[in-house]
């Protein structure tokens, strides 16, 4: 299936090689876009540039994609050449089903786009707070799929506002929970050297299907 997105304002990343291309004007379009569910951004890993959306373009001899990374509110930007190009998740990556459906843009000066996902899990109703050196996390899981079990719940905490599995200070993992049910579960920090520090505190709580490379998570909160 294809969807047609004719746009007159774009945005994205575009990594183009020097080597032979020195007379060459950069891309000046802009692309500017989301990775929803339910019009919904959704919330994933931004560091090493873990989850990734692909750019082709017909007409040339080399097709390799041109990668677009999203940031861990669900944005992605990027630099393009005005004219037509196809956008498809990266296969087999993300907290979501592997549905690589094209969507087709006319690239002409900016426009924004939303990429429509269906995540295994959501997270909703999530409260974050901060109780002497305790981090308290309140939350529903929601099973949008119905066929891929929870591997694990994350809560996580990062003295900067880059927060996921891999950019952290303090994580506490779950095991054997089951969605539909309102999660409350706690962080000690007690003997955390930069809480103990003063440092800034930030939190979001993030779900792992089973067999996925990717955890979706919630938004990140700063504590302190």
């Amino acid at each position: 299936m294809k969807k047609y997105l004719n746009m007159l304002l774009l945005p994205a990343i575009v990594a183009v090689s020097s080597c032979g291309l020195d007379n060459y004007d950069a891309p000046e379009s802009k692309l500017h876009g989301r990775v929803v569910y339910n019009g919904e951004p959704v919330g994933v890993r931004g560091t090493g540039e873990a989850v990734q959306l692909q750019f082709y373009q017909d007409g040339y001899e080399l097709r390799n994609p041109i990668p677009v990374y999203v940031g861990q509110d669900g944005t992605f930007e990027a630099k393009l050449f005005d004219g037509e190009y196809k956008l498809v998740t990266r296969d087999n990556n993300g907290p979501w089903v592997n549905d690589r459906d094209t969507t087709v843009i006319n690239v002409n000066s900016t426009a924004n786009v939303d990429i429509e996902v269906t995540p295994f899990y959501t997270l909703s109703n999530v409260q974050l707070s901060l109780s002497g050196s305790s981090v308290n996390a309140s939350f529903q899981i929601n099973d949008i799929t119905g066929d891929r079990d929870i591997d694990y719940v994350m809560i996580l905490v990062s003295k900067t506002s880059f927060v996921d599995d891999v950019s952290y200070t303090a994580r506490r993992d779950i095991r054997d929970l089951t969605a539909g049910t309102t999660v409350t579960e706690a962080l000690d920090l007690a003997d955390n050297a930069d809480f103990n520090a003063g440092s800034s505190l930030f939190a979001r709580v993030g779900v792992r299907a089973i067999g996925k490379d990717q955890a979706i998570y919630s938004q990140v909160v700063k504590l302190r």
